[in-house]
């Protein structure tokens, strides 16, 4: 295909499915403990640590990993304190994150540079870039396996697990890390203001087909990889944003299979009576 001729279009489409591999893989555990949004405000604090680090003029990503690390380990803290209100801790932390990265981005020379992590450029990820996505997701990968059965029972009821002998506050504390690394790396191809989409869409999928936890995290996986391929294809011969395109083929397929769902089931509904 034409599009493989060009080497910037051989990485985007590697790192783009490399990234449909781990962001799904964390976003079932976030949907499942039902703190959806908590991506959205991560990819939003992760745009202070972006300018932090153009200002600094050290890597924006490092920037912004930096920032949704804290910002992560910040939401943690708020829900034990007020546990009975934890969907606070993400609005007060995307507050301050939106308020501290507008701040910031007033002394950015650059504002191309700081934009381009609005809704991300992953045809233009460079051969360095390349190697730190393939690193990441390795590392997120292994982790996941690694704590696959801690982070499902973790996921569905966290008091049951502390009860059965899980270090709840260890795993939480790794998958905070793996979470805000996952968004840093993600937010620099999909743009800050997508990646939540990708996080919760693909899963979203995943749970209307998916019988168990791991057919969930499987066909996850399938959609992320389904959406970011074609979304890959159409906005390089469509010539449109590959983030946006991506993430409006994800909102298109789950508005297809809730239809498909209603349908069917009105069918053999009718069928019955």
């Amino acid at each position: 295909m034409a599009v493989f001729e060009y080497a910037f279009m051989r990485r985007a489409f590697l790192v783009g499915i490399l990234l449909a591999v781990i962001v799904p893989c964390v976003g079932v555990v976030i949907v499942l403990k039902r703190l959806s949004m908590i991506g959205d405000a991560l990819s939003h604090t992760s745009l202070a640590g972006v300018a932090g680090g153009l200002l600094l003029e050290i890597s924006p990503v490092l920037g912004a990993a930096a920032a949704c690390v804290g910002a992560a380990f910040c939401i943690e803290a708020i829900r034990k304190k007020l546990p009975r209100y934890a969907e606070m801790a993400i609005a007060i932390v995307m507050s301050a994150g939106i308020g501290l990265a507008g701040v910031l981005s007033g002394f950015v020379h650059s504002a191309a540079s700081f934009h381009s992590f609005l809704f991300g450029s992953i045809v233009a990820i460079s051969h360095s870039e390349l190697i730190g996505v393939v690193l990441v997701s390795i590392l997120v990968l292994s982790v996941f396996l690694l704590f696959y059965k801690e982070l499902f029972y973790l996921a569905l009821d966290e008091r049951a697990a502390q009860r059965s002998g899980i270090p709840v506050g260890a795993v939480n504390s790794i998958f905070t890390i793996l979470t805000a690394v996952t968004i840093s790396i993600a937010a620099r191809t999909v743009g800050a203001l997508l990646v939540s989409s990708m996080m919760v869409i693909p899963v979203a999928c995943g749970m209307q087909i998916g019988k168990s936890y791991r057919q969930t995290v499987l066909w996850s996986v399938i959609f992320a990889e389904l959406f970011t391929v074609s979304g890959l294809l159409i906005a390089y011969y469509g010539q449109l944003k590959p983030g946006s395109t991506i993430v409006l083929v994800g909102v298109i397929c789950l508005l297809l299979i809730l239809t498909g769902k209603t349908l069917y089931v009105r069918l053999r509904w009718t069928n019955r009576i």
